[in-house]
Formats: C-alpha cells, structure tokens, sequence
C-alpha cells in the first residue's frame, strides 16, 4: 500500500521547535514536499527537495525551516526553528508515484500522494 504517515506535531511556545517526520511506505521518490494549510487557508508549499538533492523554500520559513530526506528516500523530515504563531497550521507531507505531472516544487498540483496531516499549534 502506498502512504505517507507524518508525526512529530505538537504545541510549542513563539521561538521554539519541531521535528517533523513523514515515513513512506510502498514507494520512494526524490521529489518530496512540505505543506501546511491553516484554518480558512489555502494549502501552501513550505518546503521541497528535488531529485538533484536541491531544496526550496517559501519565503516566510526561509532560514527557520530545513528540509531533509534518508538515504533511503522513504523519511522526509522538516526541521522548524524561530517557529511563529503564523506558522500555525496542518502540516501535510506530499510525494509523487506514478505521476508524472509537474508544476514546480512547491504546487500542490506536482504531488499525487498525501499524508493525513500533523498539527502544529504555536503560541504567542
């Protein structure tokens, strides 16, 4: 079966961190995502590593958040320092079997397989 099963959300205090982990089964691929969506948001592309080893970010989390893969390419993590109560929200891991559409690293539309999400609550 193929899946995406994220952990490590939790509630921190303005300025601290998590660990985000996004376990892979029955697939592995090079080109995997961070997404978040907020309450009455739109979902957003955070953060992506591509085939090459290459990352991107968005902007509001550029220098705070690290994006990185195992060896293995089946454990994407995210590592979020500095967090801010605007980086509140549903954070979902993404990836691509099968699929061969594209729309750049940080559309939602260039991943076809999704995680359940892992709640992150940051407090002022």
């Amino acid at each position: 079966q193929v899946k995406l099963v994220e952990s490590g959300g939790g509630s921190v205090q303005s300025g601290g961190s998590l660990r985000l982990s996004c376990a892979a089964s029955g697939f592995y691929d090079d080109n995997m995502a961070w997404f978040r969506q907020a309450i009455g948001q739109q979902r957003e592309g955070v953060a992506s590593i591509q085939t090459n080893g290459s990352t991107t970010y968005a902007d509001p989390v550029k220098g705070r958040f690290t994006v990185t893969q195992n060896n293995a390419k089946t454990t994407l993590y995210l590592e979020m320092i500095n967090l801010k109560p605007e980086d509140a929200a549903m954070y979902y891991c993404a990836g691509r079997y099968l699929y061969t559409n594209w729309y750049g690293p940080l559309s939602s539309r260039s991943y076809n397989i999704w995680g359940q999400g892992t709640q992150v609550t940051v407090s002022s």
